[in-house]
């Protein structure tokens, strides 16, 4: 009768930590899942419960060490997406650059943006750093005024 039982407890664990899964997130429930449903056939087949339950240990952890680090390559570098990704570009004045509010423009490659600045006016023909977006605004600075407040950040660390 005990080993009868185990059947049932093994299938019921892996269904348990199957739904667990599906409403948590991280795939951590799910090579527990799997190494009950191992544990269940493994019943089914009338071995000893206790080497149904080192089996489930090792098949659970190696799973859980499998799935970690497949799901761990995902994790890489984000990309910035929309107007943000042009942080850290070079851009051409095409219009004088005032502060807060102007209509300057910028140009990147073949595209044409409004800008704006936090310092004082940027002539037409200057290369310029984006340093922000707000809005629908490219904020921007000179070139040469970017590169010298790089420096004065490495100085205070």
């Amino acid at each position: 009768m005990e080993e009868e039982l185990w059947r049932w407890i093994w299938l019921g664990a892996a269904v348990v930590f199957g739904l667990g899964e599906i409403f948590t997130a991280g795939f951590f429930l799910l090579p527990f899942a799997a190494g009950a449903a191992v544990a269940a056939i493994l019943a089914f087949l009338d071995v000893d419960p206790v080497i149904q339950g080192i089996v489930f240990l090792v098949f659970s952890v190696l799973a859980l060490i499998a799935l970690r680090r497949f799901a761990d390559r995902g994790t890489g570098p984000q990309h910035p997406v929309g107007a943000n990704r042009f942080v850290g570009e070079t851009a051409l004045v095409t219009e004088p650059i005032e502060r807060y509010g102007s209509q300057g423009r910028v140009r990147m490659g073949t595209e044409v943006w409004r800008a704006t600045t936090d310092g004082a006016l940027i002539e037409p023909g200057r290369e310029v750093r984006v340093v922000d977006v707000r809005g629908t605004r490219l904020v921007v600075q000179p070139l040469d005024q970017a590169a010298s407040e790089g420096a004065a950040e490495q100085e205070d660390r």
